[in-house]
């Protein structure tokens, strides 16, 4: 080992961008930020899908993991693979979490992260552009946040809304107000259709600084650990060359799936499964790749009836709609959206209106498939597995097809090409069909949980350290106890805020 950081990031996705630009303000620090997949450092070269926020990139900077969302299906899980990592490639929705998610994750002995501690930092990435003065908005941070006004919004989101007013759904104009619910338009961190990722918010401004170093093309295979301490990491350069990296500190920012890989290769996860892959365990933790969280969902697919509208070229969602279940103490527990185009296998013109579940009690897990690094592991989320998730998604699924019924959305559809309703569809059937049709809204968390070290699912305190290995971090969504009511772009970056404030201004908590 010859090169020595303070401070090795390990991914420059939403939270470890973050990371890196806080730290890195303090000049006596040196940080490395380590990135799988390739680094665009003038926004002017960045390829066409990663400025696009009006579509996800799917393809081209991406890992190509696959989940099993229910028994015996297997699909694509889409994860950025580029600087700025799943913000640079996703629709760029910018919503929070409401009070009651963190106060649950306080419940659960995370003191810090209750909502009035987590509120600054939301507020901190933020620039707000329609609510810059709200108590609860910022106007000054590096990710710029936006909603389309009305003129804005295409024929079939501004029905959406219309719908959901006849439907006796409430006006939302701002989803991320703490006691916000209803039908409204979608924060999004776009201007116009180029999208703010972590890599133009955070280290675009950062790049400049001659503390941080950015390494891209660069994997990290496993940490190296000597006794009880990190003392860096193994990384495999674009040539194959394989390397080790010396650091002070080690902060595992690479997500909710390769977190707990890297974890688990490193002998950091459950004892028999790193003994039947050959792998020395430096420690048994069995909460390292459980309690996987995500959102199930299960969308109507609509045929146009005027094909002029689809236009794949335009944004795919604008609006959305937040609402509680009928017996459910779950406040904003389900969510309805209509995305602007897709959802029909046939290639006719159709968009489609998704059910997706925000608050959930079953879990998945994260396993590994083999010690190799280069071998994807095996994810199972087991969606609607708990029939309280099933029933309130499938409750979810009823109100969408009331919106296909309800004008004026309903006068833009000609037929539902799914589901089929001329096999008849009943309370049963649609019960069947989140069981065994529900896939992910692309939100997975929770696989290396935070809680007291006295709770033996948790792996990690409510600081970001890791139990038994105090001088390594994770800081990303694998650290969720459960996922936030919201799509967690901003809840992963808001974790980077905190923890990488917490290493620039408060280094004495983590002992340094």
């Amino acid at each position: 080992m010859t090169t020595d950081y303070d401070i090795v990031i390990v991914g420059a996705g939403s939270a470890g961008s973050a990371i890196a630009s806080r730290v890195s303000e303090d000049p006596n620090r040196s940080v490395l930020l380590l990135e799988a997949g390739p680094d665009y450092k003038d926004p002017g070269g960045t390829p066409f899908d990663l400025i696009n926020g009006h579509n996800n990139s799917y393809r081209d900077h991406d890992w190509g993991l696959s989940y099993s969302p229910t028994q015996g299906r297997n699909m694509p899980l889409p994860r950025g693979k580029v600087t700025g990592g799943s913000s640079a490639v996703n629709t760029t929705i910018a919503l929070r979490g409401i009070p009651e998610d963190f106060d649950e994750w306080d419940d659960c002995g995370n003191s810090e992260w209750a909502w009035e501690k987590v509120l600054p930092a939301f507020k901190r990435l933020e620039r707000d552009l329609d609510f810059p003065h709200a108590d609860y908005h910022g106007d000054a941070g590096p990710i710029s946040i936006r909603r389309y006004p009305e003129a804005e919004l295409l024929e079939q989101q501004q029905a959406f809304l219309e719908s959901a007013r006849s439907l006796g759904y409430p006006y939302c104009e701002d989803a991320n107000a703490p006691d916000s619910t209803g039908a409204g338009p979608h924060p999004m961190n776009k201007l116009g259709r180029m999208r703010v990722s972590c890599a133009i918010g955070y280290l675009a401004p950062a790049r400049a600084r001659p503390n941080l170093t950015i390494e891209a093309n660069t994997f990290v295979r496993r940490l190296i650990v000597d006794r009880d301490r990190c003392t860096g990491v193994e990384v495999e350069r674009e040539n194959g060359t394989i390397e080790r990296v010396r650091g002070q500190s080690v902060v595992l920012s690479a997500g909710a799936i390769m977190s707990p890989a890297i974890l688990k290769r490193s002998g950091i996860g459950p004892r028999r499964e790193l003994e039947k892959f050959g792998i020395d365990v430096i420690r048994d933790a069995n909460g390292v790749g459980g309690n996987l969280c995500d959102h199930p969902a299960l969308a109507i697919s609509c045929v146009a009836k005027d094909s002029a509208i689809i236009d794949t070229d335009q944004p795919l969602i604008q609006t959305i709609l937040r609402y509680t279940a009928a017996d459910s103490d779950k406040r904003n527990d389900l969510q309805i959206e209509l995305l602007s185009f897709g959802g029909n296998r046939e290639g006719n013109a159709s968009f489609a209106i998704a059910a997706v579940l925000e608050y959930t009690f079953g879990r998945g897990e994260l396993r590994l498939a083999s010690a190799d690094p280069h071998v994807a592991p095996i994810i199972e989320n087991r969606f609607c597995e708990d029939d309280r998730d099933a029933r309130r998604l499938a409750s979810c699924f009823r109100d969408t097809l009331a919106f296909a019924e309800a004008p004026p959305l309903a006068n833009m559809i000609e037929k539902l090409a799914f589901p089929n309703l001329d096999r008849g569809i009943d309370d049963e059937s649609i019960l069947k069909l989140c069981k065994e049709r529900s896939g992910s809204g692309y939100h997975p968390c929770g696989t290396a949980r935070m809680g007291p070290k006295e709770n033996p699912d948790s792996v990690v305190n409510e600081f970001g350290q890791l139990h038994g290995l105090a001088n390594v971090l994770i800081a990303d969504a694998s650290i969720m106890p459960s996922v936030p009511r919201a799509n967690t772009n901003l809840t992963s970056i808001m974790i980077g805020e905190k923890i990488g404030e917490w290493l620039r201004a408060s280094p004495s908590i983590y002992g340094f």
